[in-house]
């Protein structure tokens, strides 16, 4: 008989759901599942079992599932989605896991288990082989962010939850923030990510000066729920203003638009200037925000020579397409590497089509999109 071929560590001080959630991810048959209580039970298991992806729940007792997170990353590096809850106190939490080092998460049942386990069943097994897959880089964002929570964990108090590398005051004489320089040869910036996006997102912005002179809007694929909270860590480690769009506001530039969760970010025109609004989910789109929609719009609306196109890591091709017709029609493009990606299906995908101006490790793209604008 052939054994499992993919061990999994679920994590989570509920019997019920420790229960439920092997139940799920077993039922393919190739899947074995090994059980921890909390945090410090898990570093225990960890390291006997080896599995080779951890499941996780952000509150528990004895060691919470975030200081567990960033012992693992630090001592024995593995895939890890997290469990946690769609709401705001729980997407803080997942969006700071994300930049710790976890390469994804789905949202934990609520109520009663019975009613919603089949829902997320299939979403969990996806995400688990998914997360398999993929590629666990631990970079100085995330090494900074662990150490910041082994502090705080040490000195018995909770770590902060903004996010790290907030940029200092503007020295004397400097622009002010959200101020613009000179007009640039941009006039938009347009990302796509997904899978491993969040903490990407915080490390590239952080990089950009308070004079940045074009605008940045981002299609980064997440619920509603989570796309808010996003927004607000990205606007406290950036020296740009960040907001989630959530109805029609103007494009200016020197500031950062993020698409609205479970539906997508269109550009267009009104008295001649450029805006952006949500729209319902397109039904010929596959991820949302969706990527492509967005470049799509830019296309229409601002010159592909003035129109700079980046592409991170994520699952699938959403983004490549268009972003392929951008270079086509004069644009500049950036794909993120093999080597840097989480997963390098969308970038990877854009290479494929001949789409991209440069393949770029993560921590070069900042400074070749500076330099183009």
């Amino acid at each position: 008989m052939v054994g499992p071929n993919l061990k999994v560590l679920v994590v989570d001080d509920s019997a019920l759901m420790r229960k439920a959630l092997k139940t799920m991810l077993t039922a393919d048959g190739d899947v074995e599942v090994v059980l921890a209580r909390n945090g410090e039970d898990a570093l225990d298991v960890l390291s006997r079992e080896e599995p080779d992806v951890v499941t996780l729940d952000v509150n528990m007792p004895v060691m919470d599932g975030l200081t567990c997170l960033s012992r693992i990353m630090d001592e024995r590096p593995v895939p890890v989605v997290m469990v946690s809850s769609i709401t705001e106190r729980g997407a803080v939490a997942t969006l700071e896991a994300l930049e710790l080092g976890a390469v994804d998460y789905v949202a934990k049942p609520g109520g009663t288990v019975s009613l919603n386990m089949s829902e997320a069943a299939e979403e969990i097994r996806r995400k688990v082989r998914r997360a398999a897959a993929s590629r666990v880089r631990p970079g100085s964002l995330t090494a900074r962010l662990r150490r910041q929570r082994e502090e705080a964990f040490a000195a018995g108090r909770p770590a902060r939850r903004t996010a790290p590398g907030a940029v200092a005051a503007p020295r004397a004489g400097a622009p002010a923030r959200g101020a613009t320089g000179t007009t640039g040869t941009t006039d938009l910036v347009v990302v796509g990510s997904s899978t491993g996006g969040p903490a990407l997102l915080s490390a590239l912005l952080s990089q950009f000066p308070a004079d940045f002179p074009a605008p940045v809007v981002i299609a980064q694929h997440m619920p509603a729920s989570f796309t808010g909270a996003l927004a607000n860590r990205l606007d406290a480690c950036c020296a740009l203003p960040v907001q989630e769009v959530t109805g029609l506001v103007p494009v200016l530039p020197g500031h950062v638009y993020v698409a609205r969760g479970d539906a997508d970010a269109v550009l267009g025109r009104r008295g001649g200037d450029l805006v952006v609004r949500p729209a319902p989910a397109g039904a010929g789109y596959r991820w949302h925000p969706s990527v492509d929609r967005l470049v799509a719009s830019a296309l229409e609306h601002v010159e592909a020579r003035r129109t700079v196109g980046v592409l991170l890591t994520g699952m699938g091709d959403d983004g490549a397409e268009q972003m392929a017709q951008l270079k086509a029609r004069g644009g500049r493009t950036v794909a993120e590497s093999e080597d840097s990606a989480v997963v390098w299906g969308m970038p990877g995908q854009l290479v494929a089509r001949d789409g991209a101006t440069r393949v770029l490790h993560a921590d070069q793209i900042a400074a070749q999109v500076i330099a183009w604008a």
